[in-house]
């Protein structure tokens, strides 16, 4: 009976302590619990990250020159090149800025099949857009200019409107385009490639652009040895167009660089 009583005793203060450290340590109440009644494991549902086509897709009407069947013309055929020149460039691009090379491929393809659709030259794109972004598609300047080509959608907001609003800036296709229409217009109104760009950065109205025109066609030139094959240093130092000319006029299209071919000068630029 003694023994039994003191047993008790025992047990009975042990469960007292017991009691209080779990007033006081709820979470060891948590780990017990889980070890004498652990749940049943939950199984492991598969997450599948989007492909990176989804997350650069662009609206229907932007699209219509990749799902074209139209036999191409001697000038279209130009200007897209071919797939070997196009991976020679997407290849010195990625080394170059540090992209991913599967980003900078869509980002290449969509330069060549936009030079298609407007006729201009896909390097004098890529050129520019490389100048105003570094090729980062979420780029955006102090003054409101959005994207790879650095367009103001402020300014330029009608032309995003059939791609879904100013919202659509940083869409890359939608930006390449509204970007490469830009810069066809200031080169046309402008008679000239050098004269285009100095509009394109907001400096038509000033004796100097900077540098800008410069750095754009320099990088340009760079492209034109990378298509035809040639052994190009992706270290060559390059000055972004972020920091702006003199002072840019509201109305110009801010850090757009833009290049323009005439039809029948594809491949002297």
């Amino acid at each position: 009976m003694t023994t039994a009583q003191h047993t008790l005793t025992v047990f009975g203060i042990s469960a007292l302590a017991l009691i209080a450290l779990l007033m006081f340590r709820p979470d060891l109440g948590k780990q017990l619990t889980h070890s004498l009644f652990p749940l049943p494991m939950a199984e492991a549902q598969a997450v599948e990250a989007p492909a990176l086509s989804a997350l650069m897709e662009a609206p229907a009407s932007v699209q219509t020159a990749a799902a074209s069947d139209t036999p191409l013309s001697k000038e279209e055929k130009a200007l897209l090149g071919t797939q070997k020149q196009q991976q020679w460039v997407t290849n010195w691009l990625s080394k170059r800025y540090r992209v991913a090379n599967d980003a900078t491929n869509m980002l290449v393809s969509t330069a060549y099949l936009t030079a298609r659709e407007i006729k201009l030259d896909p390097l004098l794109i890529l050129a520019v857009m490389a100048i105003e972004s570094g090729l980062n598609p979420f780029a955006e300047s102090p003054v409101g200019a959005q994207g790879l080509m650095q367009v103001m959608s402020k300014v330029h907001h009608e032309r995003f409107q059939e791609m879904g609003g100013v919202q659509a800036a940083l869409n890359p296709v939608a930006n390449i385009r509204v970007g490469s229409l830009i810069l066809k217009d200031y080169v046309t109104r402008g008679g000239s490639v050098e004269a285009g760009l100095k509009t394109y950065v907001g400096a038509a109205n000033f004796a100097t652009d900077s540098g800008y025109g410069s750095r754009v066609l320099a990088e340009y030139r760079r492209l034109k040895q990378v298509s035809a094959g040639q052994r190009v240093p992706t270290t060559t130092p390059v000055m972004a167009s972020n920091t702006p000319a003199p002072a840019k006029a509201p109305a110009a299209e801010s850090g757009i660089t833009i290049k323009v071919l005439p039809h029948n000068e594809i491949a002297g630029l």
